[in-house]
């Protein structure tokens, strides 16, 4: 195999690969990045046995062959080489020979006949949507899985497809956070549970255009994402998804419009007084026209009003701070609606449209320390 590739090119191309090389494994060929140079195509890929992604490259292709070589120095390579044509050969030996300018690598790769292959998928129907909303799906719910394995179906997000609607949940115990958009054609109804991993590093490749497009396809084990000159393909979460609209309501006995910047601004205030690692609840108090935080720690206290439109009754609820953080920082609106029952009942954040919808539970300040 002999192949003679601008740095740029390649560095790009190990780099969305590398992203499916496990960090830690029992199986040496996995740590590996395979090069498959055939058809006048050069291929790079990397599977773990649960995602595995494959993108092509541009470069000039002098003999065909393959080698599968070990991904974190192949990396680290390619990256530190002069910017500038980068050519890779190999001998019958597997001993591979890296060249730029007056550089040269030997390393010894591994047989690519042993590498593991994705998947073949079916690509019969797809969804199609434009990588921007994609990304921006995945930036909107991503905080709110759980990184706990013990519920391995809290470390996804559900991908539930009806007619032209597509929605997004993700949830981890103590929230939970939903997108809705529509598609432009109609499909079959679908669920699926796709692993955060994945969808973590899709969103890491993914470009954020408008014009370009990503055709999604499914299966019953499995889901491919195909953009660009990247095909990525991930192990689907096995199990019933938590029925949640069991947990949404539209009843509220408290209704607040506020300024999202400065609801934001002000609890990111409050949380200065929080040491790392320590649960001090946020006390919001809401009146007629005003919102009261609070935040009272051992390094000391904050207090601060902001005006709001409020109808409906006066209430004093507890939040982690965190938790309003995450889902206020990717809303992009103005103004945003609380909805809110009583101290103990989740709070909703969510638009008039219910394009998105953030539900928290409440802390019971009263017996946090």
């Amino acid at each position: 195999m002999k192949i003679v590739c601008e740095k740029s090119n390649l560095l790009n191309g190990v780099n969305i690969v590398s992203k499916a090389v496990p960090s830690k494994t029992t199986m040496s060929i996995l740590e590996c990045i395979l090069i498959d140079v055939r058809n006048g195509e050069i291929k790079l890929t990397a599977n773990d046995m649960e995602l595995g992604i494959e993108t092509k490259i541009e470069g000039q292709v002098l003999e065909k062959g393959m080698i599968a070589l070990d991904a974190k120095i192949f990396l680290e390579i390619v990256r530190k080489l002069p910017d500038n044509d980068i050519t890779i050969e190999t001998d019958n030996n597997l001993k591979t020979t890296i060249t730029c300018e007056k550089a040269k690598f030997n390393i010894i790769g591994k047989s690519g006949e042993d590498f593991s292959y994705l998947p073949e998928i079916e690509r019969n129907e797809s969804i199609i949507i434009s990588q921007f909303t994609l990304k921006e799906i995945i930036r909107q719910t991503i905080f709110s899985i759980s990184d706990n394995d013990n519920n391995k179906l809290m470390t996804g997000e559900l991908f539930e497809i009806n007619d032209d609607t597509l929605k997004v949940v993700s949830l981890d115990g103590h929230r939970i956070s939903i997108r809705k958009i529509r598609l432009k054609n109609t499909y079959s109804p679908k669920k699926i549970v796709v692993p955060g991993k994945t969808l973590s590093e899709i969103s890491k490749i993914l470009s954020g255009d408008t014009q370009k497009d990503v055709n999604i396809y499914f299966t019953d084990n499995h889901i491919l994402f195909e953009f660009d000159d990247t095909v990525v393909v991930s192990r689907l979460i096995e199990g019933e998804y938590f029925k949640i609209d069991q947990m949404l309501s539209s009843d509220y006995e408290t209704k607040v419009k506020i300024n999202k910047k400065e609801f934001l601004n002000c609890i990111d205030r409050a949380t200065l007084l929080v040491k790392e690692g320590d649960k001090k609840p946020i006390i919001i108090n809401i009146v007629d026209g005003s919102m009261e935080i609070k935040m009272n720690t051992i390094i000391g206290s904050m207090d601060e009003q902001i005006d709001i439109d409020k109808s409906g009754k006066d209430l004093m609820i507890g939040f982690n701070p965190k938790f309003l953080i995450d889902a206020l920082k990717i809303i992009d609106d103005e103004e945003v609606d609380l909805y809110m029952v009583n101290p103990k009942a989740p709070c909703f954040i969510r638009d008039a449209e219910e394009n998105y919808i953030y539900l928290i539970l409440p802390v019971n300040f009263a017996t946090v320390n």
